[in-house]
């Protein structure tokens, strides 16, 4: 296929960011098969960034078998951070650059806009509604809403999940509204939790912001039900997360249109990366690359603690603080460890020397395949180019988890 074929033939791909667990990537094909019939006239794909098959390459080379010469590329990301922003792109510049005949055209993250506000909304109101029924009716003034994002080391993909929040405090009138994190930055979703208890609601509804399932949503699930424990006096009431909510379907068809329309801009206004943006001026001018090649396609297994696939904490209780041991192998390679943690990519990675923060930019689950089951610093064979996230110590944050006994 030559630059100079006459005819044009768009092709959809949509770029997930992958996940050691299997429901999580089975719940993103389903996303994308349910987006197939919305474009009958284009040939639609999808692959991963990392942890799962197929590939993002492999979504392309299959609309190129086809005949497309023009694919739009659409992340399946909630916010813009470092997998959105970097990675992905750096993985279609590179097909792009070795297949002659294609262009490929990037579209935004799904982001917040009307149609994501309104599938948060619908899965809130499932849970209240599900709460009045089976535990009575408690005045929505007398509920507090916890919206739990992933947590970045991004502040402009932080700050989205409190302007998210209070969207919907405000759209639903809620009592109260807080946000807490499932990791890298604070506060973290136990201490979000308590903090959140001490507020005297009657109930509180947590709804993790995430787009599929996973290790981090059943941690979340998990913190909340040792939190309701410790106050029986309050409510607590686990709401799902968005999956493929019908409002999420029509985001990524606005964003798919977006490209066509040449007005799918990202927000970099606030990006860390090109301005000096509250705390985080030492990253302005970081080389932007992505740094997830050499876990691409790596596949799916169990974790070690959790029982039947079912996340327990219980690797919480085999962590060991940030900096206090170093761990020499290859990471995310076939080396004979069975372990396959989703873990969260919160953990600090120490390069040439230095202490890094792997505060990760994820949306999502995140693994490795080694035989330890907890987040942790070691020495890579590889350059992992991750700043330092500057709130690392805060209390509330992402080392606090490793003071406890």
């Amino acid at each position: 296929m030559t630059s100079s074929s006459k005819e044009e033939k768009l092709g959809l791909m949509i770029c997930g960011h992958g996940s050691r667990n299997k429901d999580a990537v089975g719940q993103f094909a389903k996303l994308a098969e349910r987006l197939r019939p919305r474009f009958p006239d284009w040939p639609v794909d999808y692959g991963y960034l990392e942890f799962a098959n197929p590939v993002i390459a492999n979504g392309l080379d299959n609309l190129v078998a086809q005949g497309c010469t023009r694919i739009l590329a659409v992340p399946g990301m909630l916010f813009a951070a470092g997998h959105a922003k970097n990675d992905i792109p750096s993985v279609l510049n590179a097909y792009q650059a070795k297949t002659e005949g294609v262009t490929i055209e990037y579209g935004r993250e799904l982001g917040l806009d009307r149609k994501m506000i309104k599938a948060a909304a619908a899965r809130i109101q499932e849970a209240v509604d599900k709460a009045n029924e089976e535990l009575g009716e408690v005045p929505m003034t007398d509920t507090l809403l916890m919206v739990v994002g992933r947590g970045a080391s991004d502040p402009d993909a932080n700050s989205n999940v409190n302007k998210l929040m209070r969207m919907l405090w405000e759209g639903m009138g809620f009592g109260w509204g807080e946000v807490c994190y499932s990791g890298v930055t604070f506060p973290l979703v136990e201490p979000g939790l308590e903090h959140a208890a001490k507020l005297g609601y009657k109930r509180m509804i947590v709804f993790p912001y995430f787009l599929f399932t996973g290790i981090l949503v059943r941690r979340i699930y998990n913190f909340t039900d040792e939190v309701a424990a410790r106050h029986p006096d309050i409510q607590f009431v686990k709401a799902d997360y968005l999956n493929d909510q019908d409002y999420v379907i029509e985001t990524f068809e606005d964003r798919v249109q977006e490209i066509l329309e040449g007005t799918n801009n990202m927000n970099c206004q606030l990006c860390k990366y090109r301005a000096q943006v509250l705390g985080f001026e030492a990253e302005v001018g970081l080389k932007q690359e992505s740094h997830h090649h050499h876990v691409e396609g790596v596949d799916t297994k169990d974790c070690e603690y959790c029982e039947d696939n079912q996340c327990t904490n219980e690797c919480l209780k085999h962590m060991e603080p940030a900096g206090h041991h170093h761990h020499h192998h290859d990471h995310g390679h076939a080396h004979g460890h069975a372990h396959g943690h989703d873990h969260d990519h919160e953990h600090a990675h120490h390069h040439h020397g230095h202490g890094h923060d792997h505060g990760h930019d994820h949306d999502h689950d995140h693994g490795h395949s080694h035989d330890h089951g907890h987040d942790h610093d070691h020495d890579h064979g590889h350059d992992h180019h991750h700043h330092p996230y500057p709130h690392a110590d805060h209390p509330l944050g992402p080392n606090s988890m490793y003071k406890k006994d």
